[in-house]
C-alpha cells in the first residue's frame, strides 16, 4: 500500500522557518517524482517544489525560490521541504505526492492527508 505521511507543519510567524518532511512507503522510491503542493482556501492546489526522480532536476514555484529548498533522502524515503523567510501567503494545506512529469497536481498519483502551515503577520 502507498502511503506518504507528512509532518511538521504549525503556526509561526513571519520570518520564521520551517521544515515539512514527507516518509514515503509502499512503492519505489526512485520510480516516482515527489512534489510538494499547497491549497489555501478557495484557491486551486498549486505545486511549490518538485524534485525529479530521474534526474534529481528540481522546480520551484516562482513565490518560493530562494526561500524554500527541497531535498531527498532516499536511505529514509523521505523528502523534506526547508521553508525559510515564511510570509503569509505562505499559508495553506501543505500536502506531498508522488508521480511523474511537470509539477502540477494532475500529474500526481498518490498523495498524503496534508499539514497545515500558518504564518501570522
Amino acid at each position: 500500500e502507498v502511503q506518504l505521511v507528512e509532518s511538521g507543519g504549525g503556526l509561526v510567524q513571519a520570518g520564521e522557518s520551517l521544515r515539512l518532511s514527507c516518509a514515503a512507503s509502499g512503492f519505489t522510491f526512485d520510480d516516482y517524482s515527489i512534489g510538494w503542493f499547497r491549497q489555501a482556501p478557495g484557491k486551486e492546489r498549486e505545486g511549490v517544489s518538485c524534485i525529479s526522480s530521474s534526474d534529481g532536476n528540481t522546480y520551484y514555484e516562482e513565490s518560493v525560490k530562494g526561500r524554500f529548498t527541497i531535498s531527498s533522502d532516499t536511505a529514509k524515503n523521505t523528502v523534506y521541504l526547508q521553508m525559510d523567510s515564511l510570509k503569509p501567503e505562505d499559508t495553506a494545506v501543505y500536502y506531498c505526492a508522488a508521480g511523474g512529469g511537470v509539477c502540477y497536481y494532475r500529474e500526481y498519483n498518490y498523495w498524503g492527508q496534508g499539514t497545515q502551515v500558518t504564518v501570522s503577520s
